[in-house]
């Protein structure tokens, strides 16, 4: 697989590990409605912010939409959207490689691109995601009109680069649409409506015991597939439908030659006996049979056209072709354009200017319905005004938002406040939303360890938890926070002695592991790892109940 290199790469490719943790503050003054919504907004770097949020979200994101800057050479009130080239690949690239590790096993990532870095991301993502990660370059018509006055070739479509979790990921189906369904009809009052096929399927050669004769009930005559082809089911279920016309039985009728004429073959390569499908009674009785079948209604799935004189069909029924495959091409009339997009946010601001580049609201709703159920949580670490948020609570989706500037309390607040209390912009009408819910926000604190490698004393035990358990296990802390037994994984117990946890908050007392604090942890029979400031038990005593001791903070492992 080729890759790509440019200057900075390897600076790039390392600085994710090199990114500090630090401190998620919480603001209760920006936080709205229900807290228990499970929805958090972050503002601060989004490299910084995914470092902080990956020991709570590692593996837990089923769907992540990105919308950098396009570096354009434009500028933009809230983006420096004008950087080198290689400076611009060197700033994606570790956050590329952050959000990969929050991606669900069943996760998938879109990020909206244009053509002038498109090829580079896509170099960049087949490296970071895998070559066959990658699901498809959707091309969004985000424009309805253009400018007489353009110059040049003019840029209709924007990319958005999908990858996912798994090689093998599937989107739903959209769905179905009024022009779709128009050729399904009903003539013979069944239980639901239907349209006419082919009975027949290629590959009459190597599905020779599905090459045979059908007799029509209503002419007699024997009815073969056409050269090349074959029946669309096996015979049992074929002379099942059958049956439903008039009684059928199976028969050796000798035609070797004629189903080696349909298979394309010498006749001692095809099968000797495959037996055909052979009326039980007489034509005339078969007829009748046939008739009375016709004129009730609700025919067999295989039909007889001309009012039973013409040759054979196959019924699809509507509720049996699902819904349509998206494509890689997303039209406007169906996903909404730039100028849709500015009107909400002019809707949801008032009429006053806001964000120069938002995306239509239609556009993240398709995203979100092919990648997601209601409950899944999402994730955009390049935020802007909010739209992600927006849709994900309009969706019944849990959200994680990241946003630098100062628009993130400008801007994001107040429109998924209003959001929260039920604004009818946008899919609100779609989506029957009537408001509720609510978001936690947060700003980006101090970093875990001071400039000395100490811990900060406004560190609390669920942070250090947070940062021990996910450096040990790789994978997120789920703990309350409210117990020195962080959890067990691989079969191994991991403990933190930390701010007095079992209750002693006499300085470093109640972080010393003692013989009487071995006593009071939560016990477990198996290899136990413990985190403590110090340990007054001998190796032997260690040794003997399987204990590892990690000293705080010169142990800490900082990932």
């Amino acid at each position: 697989m080729p890759t790509l290199m440019w200057e900075g790469k390897a600076e790039a490719v390392q600085a994710a590990r090199q990114v500090p943790f630090r401190l998620l503050e919480p603001d209760a003054a920006l936080s709205y409605g229900a807290a228990e919504a499970g929805n958090v907004i972050v503002q601060g770097d989004n490299l910084a912010a995914l470092k902080a949020l990956l020991p709570y979200y590692k593996g837990k994101v089923r769907c992540i939409y990105a919308d950098p800057p396009y570096n354009t050479g434009s500028a933009f009130e809230h983006y420096d959207d004008n950087v080198e080239h290689s400076t611009w690949l060197s700033l994606m690239y570790p956050r590329l490689e952050l959000m990969r590790e929050f991606l669900a096993a069943d996760g998938t990532i879109w990020i909206s691109i244009d053509d002038r870095e498109y090829a580079g991301l896509k170099y960049m993502c087949d490296e970071i995601f895998g070559y066959d990660h990658f699901v498809s370059n959707i091309s969004w018509q985000r424009t309805y009109s253009t400018r007489n006055d353009s110059k040049g070739i003019v840029n209709e479509v924007e990319h958005i680069l999908v990858y996912s979790a798994s090689a093998d990921w599937q989107p739903k189906k959209l769905p179905r649409t009024a022009e779709m369904d128009k050729n399904y009809k009903n003539p013979d009052k069944d239980y639901t409506s239907w349209t006419s096929a082919d009975a027949f399927a290629p590959g009459a050669s190597t599905h020779q015991g599905m090459v045979y004769a059908i007799q029509h009930p209503f002419t007699g005559n024997l009815i073969y597939p056409t050269v090349g082809r074959c029946w669309t089911f096996g015979q049992s279920d074929v002379l099942d439908i059958m049956n439903g016309w008039c009684k059928y039985h199976l028969e050796d009728i000798h035609d070797v030659e004629k189903r080696a004429e349909v298979c394309g073959l010498p006749t001692e390569q095809v099968r000797e006996v495959v037996p055909a499908l052979i009326l039980s009674d007489d034509l005339k009785e078969s007829q009748k049979q046939a008739t009375d079948v016709y004129k009730r209604g609700q025919w067999p799935r295989f039909y007889f056209t001309k009012k039973g004189k013409g040759g054979i069909r196959r019924k699809i029924y509507i509720d049996s072709v699902g819904g349509r495959p998206p494509t890689n091409f997303w039209p406007y009339s169906e996903v909404g354009h730039t100028d849709e997009a500015k009107k909400e946010i002019l809707a949801v601001f008032e009429r006053k200017e806001s964000f120069a580049t938002p995306k239509p609201e239609r556009l993240l709703q398709r995203i979100l319905y092919l990648a997601t159920e209601p409950g899944d949580l999402v994730l955009d670490a390049f935020l802007g005004s909010g739209t992600t948020a927006a849709v994900a609570q309009k969706m019944q989706r849990h959200y994680i938002g990241i946003e630098m500037g100062e628009h993130a309390v400008t801007h994001v607040v107040p429109r998924l406040r209003k959001v929260v209390d039920g604004e009818q912009g946008g899919i609100s009408q779609a989506e029957h939303w009537q408001g509720g819910g609510g978001f936690r926000f947060y700003r980006l604190g101090e970093e875990l360890f001071d400039a000395v490698g100490l811990i900060r004393p406004e560190v609390q035990f669920r942070h250090l938890a947070a940062h021990i358990w996910f450096t040990e296990t790789r994978t997120p802390y789920t703990g309350a926070g409210d117990s020195p037994l962080l959890g067990v994984h691989d079969g191994v117990a991991y403990y933190l002695l930390y701010n007095g946890i079992l209750g002693d908050k006499r300085p470093q007392a109640g972080n010393v592991l003692t013989r009487q604090m071995l006593t009071l942890l939560p016990p477990f029979a198996g290899p136990r790892v413990i985190y403590g400031t110090s340990c007054r038990l001998g190796q032997g005593t260690l040794e003997d109940a399987d204990i590892t001791f990690k000293q705080i903070p010169t142990q800490v492992a900082v990932y």
